[in-house]
């Protein structure tokens, strides 16, 4: 897969795996199916991931994905996976507080640090 240097230490596919299908809005989604898919577009080359906090388990199925990753392949290869999220707070004021435990979430979800 095509890459693209999007900064001097990032380089991304050209081609991100978007993963608002499983919000829930496009119907049921199997997690064991989908983790095996995300398997299969890992394979072809396509590492790089569209995530959100409000895509409903696409966090909890990227975490799974890097759990079962290092399961098959070990940890030294976890740096294959990009996963990119963002937060999405409701309309109103927003406190670091709000922030902070947002990240947290996110980051728990997402079985990283």
């Amino acid at each position: 897969m095509s890459r693209f240097q999007f900064a001097p230490d990032l380089s991304i596919c050209r081609i991100l795996n978007g993963t608002w299908q499983v919000s829930g809005a496009h119907g049921q989604i199997d997690p064991r199916r989908a983790i095996a898919e995300m398997f299969a577009y890992h394979d072809a080359g396509f590492t790089s991931w569209d995530l959100a906090d409000h895509y409903g388990p696409a966090e909890d199925f990227i975490g799974e994905f890097r759990r079962e990753f290092v399961t098959r392949h070990g940890a030294q290869r976890l740096s294959e996976i990009q996963a990119f999220t963002k937060w999405v707070p409701r309309p109103g004021r927003v406190t670091r507080r709000m922030v902070d435990d947002a990240i947290g979430r996110s980051l728990s979800r997402m079985g990283v640090e």
